[in-house]
This record gives C-alpha cells, structure tokens and sequence, in this order.
C-alpha cells in the first residue's frame, strides 16, 4: 500500500518569478530640442492627453500636465474634454483650415 499512496502525488508547482519590467527613465526638465519637438509637432496631434505625451516626447507626466496647460493658454491647442483625472486636448483649428 505505501508505494501506491506516494505514486499518486505530484511535485509541487514552482510559481515564475513573472516577467519584469524596465523602469522608464523620463525626463523631469524640458531641454532644447525636447521644448522644440514640443512647440513644433504637438500642434498637429489629432488627440493630446498627458500619455501621448509622456510616449512621444518621453517626458515625466507632471511636465506633461504643465506643458499642456501652457499650450492651451497660449492657444495652440483646444480643451474637448476637461475632468480631474484626464485631460484631452486637438489642435486648434484656425480659420485658414
């Protein structure tokens, strides 16, 4: 009877350590040539909230926040959605288009 009783248990399941990911190293100040790209190609984005900015320009998302809030006030980009934990912005359309 004993080598029927230890035939039947299996080896305990070794959980994975899951896969990890690599920490971003963003930019927390704007330099030359990221307030460039920001001034320059920001305004043709159909859809601007703080992520795209954060995947695109590779900065920190508080220097996203306040790059946005001063692109809209200086009026190169529109508010369509105002709430307090996204923001989502288009480009101003002007009379030209």
């Amino acid at each position: 009877m004993a080598p029927a009783a230890t035939a039947g248990k299996k080896q305990k399941k070794k959980w994975s350590k899951g896969k990890v990911k690599d920490k971003a190293q963003h930019a927390v100040i704007l330099d030359k040539a990221t307030a460039d790209k920001l001034n320059k190609d920001v305004q043709s984005y159909r859809l601007i909230t703080v992520a795209t900015l954060v995947d695109r320009l590779k900065i920190n998302g508080s220097l996203a926040r306040k790059a946005l809030k001063d692109l809209e006030e200086k009026g190169l980009i529109k508010k369509v959605v105002g709430h307090s934990k996204l923001s989502i912005y288009t480009r101003a359309v002007t009379a030209s288009e």
